[in-house]
């Protein structure tokens, strides 16, 4: 895959087939195809996720279901994807400088895209697009909407945008190369490309987004305290700063990775055995913080709590009492799935995988896997979401979370 001597020192074998630009489109349009999925097969349990993330109702019951939609949308940015990859190739035929030169073919592509989002189309699903971006300006600066305005879209919106984290920066590279004399978009990536801390600022917003709509949640739930008829009985809001110090644990991550690719004993002051060692710290926080939150708090799984309330009768081990997955042995994999995926950092402790991480084909197989893990996340997510808007919260929200108002009920709405 990498590493291949037969090659020009620029190009490894996997870039030769499947250059950066391809690579950040690739991800990007299997995102597209797994949120069709999502919609797909949530409508079949009777989950309504429109509903949840307060979508527009369609206009007419016999109109295209919001799945199909998002399929159609799929299919339409792939055909030109495919078509593309098809026609570099045939011109390319794997030779280094050939695929070098051609660099202007995946970023039009990648131009194509962006300008496809941000300039809807009428009959190509105008409205779902238009209410992306929508979503999209509110939490690019963290922003959060109130529950009944559709703040559980925001926060799924955001958590995606984490997990595209590094494709992000990866997208900005590739543009950065693109546009600088020396560099072709196509060649061996540069992620110092724009200054050695440019992409780590851009790899850290998506946490920086979900981190700021946290404190907003937690300032909301003070507000409300405050207000006269307020009570605490809802909470003082630690839920929120604590999902806060979750997403805060990836900074320091994020920092001590870019000081590890650009390691100068004379300017950080520490042998890198020791930065190593302290990331591994912290990578370990970090996963570890994230995995228990997805199970304990994103899917009000009893795994993590008391002994009575894991084993009780009334539900199988570790899970809850409601579910909408027919099979209790869906959530058990999910559960150990995301474990795994949550530690791919691990390849790095083995002597014989260690350089795995730093193969442009290894970056490119973690980046998938993540936004792999995100999708399976979302089912078990939404489905949660949707047990708690129609079963009540989960009992131990009622200590830390917040309210707002459902059906003439009050019910608890927090991530």
């Amino acid at each position: 895959m990498d590493g291949d001597p037969t090659v020009e020192p620029q190009l490894d074998t996997f870039s030769l087939i499947l250059p950066l630009p391809y690579r950040i489109a690739v991800i990007l349009v299997l995102g597209v195809w797994a949120w069709a999925l999502n919609l797909h097969y949530l409508s079949v349990l009777k989950i309504d996720v429109a509903s949840l993330i307060r979508y527009p109702n369609r206009t007419t019951s016999t109109g295209p279901s919001h799945h199909f939609r998002t399929y159609r949308l799929a299919t339409l940015i792939t055909i030109p994807l495919a078509l593309s990859l098809l026609l570099f190739w045939t011109i390319t035929h794997g030779q280094a400088s050939l695929v070098l030169a051609w660099d202007i073919l995946p970023q039009t592509y990648l131009f194509l895209l962006a300008l496809f989002f941000l300039l809807p189309l009428q009959r190509l699903s105008k409205t779902g697009r238009y209410r992306f971006l929508s979503t999209l300006k509110r939490i690019s600066i963290g922003g959060i909407a109130e529950a009944q305005d559709g703040k559980f879209g925001d926060i799924l919106l955001a958590d995606v945008l984490t997990s595209y984290a590094k494709v992000f920066g990866d997208f900005f590279v590739s543009g950065c190369m693109f546009i600088s004399p020396n560099f072709s978009s196509t060649g061996k990536p540069d992620r110092g490309c724009g200054g050695a801390y440019l992409v780590p600022i851009i790899i850290s917003i998506p946490s920086l987004i979900r981190l700021r709509q946290c404190l907003i949640e937690f300032l909301r739930v003070r507000k409300s305290i405050k207000q006269p008829g307020g009570s605490s009985s809802s909470g003082w809001g630690g839920q929120h700063l604590a999902n806060a110090l979750k997403y805060s644990t990836a900074f320091p991550v994020i920092i001590l990775s870019a000081l590890q690719r650009g390691y100068d004993p004379n300017k950080i002051g520490m042998s890198e055995t020791d930065l190593f060692r302290l990331w591994l710290l912290f990578v370990f926080l970090n996963s570890f913080y994230s995995f228990y939150w997805d199970v304990a708090k994103d899917w009000d799984l009893t795994m993590f709590t008391s002994s009575q309330e894991r084993n009780n009768s009334e539900h199988p081990w570790g899970l809850r009492r409601h579910t909408h997955f027919h099979a209790k042995q869906m959530y058990y994999a999910a559960i150990v799935i995301d474990l795994m995926l949550r530690c791919t950092w691990s390849l790095k402790l083995s002597p014989h995988l260690d350089h795995w991480n730093d193969l442009e084909g290894g970056i490119f197989i973690m980046e998938f896997l993540e936004v792999l893990r995100r999708w399976m996340w979302i089912f078990f997510r939404v489905e949660t979401e949707w047990v708690r808007n129609n079963r009540g919260p989960a009992p131990d929200d009622i200590l830390l979370g917040d309210y707002h108002h459902h059906n003439n009920n009050n019910k608890m709405d927090f991530d």
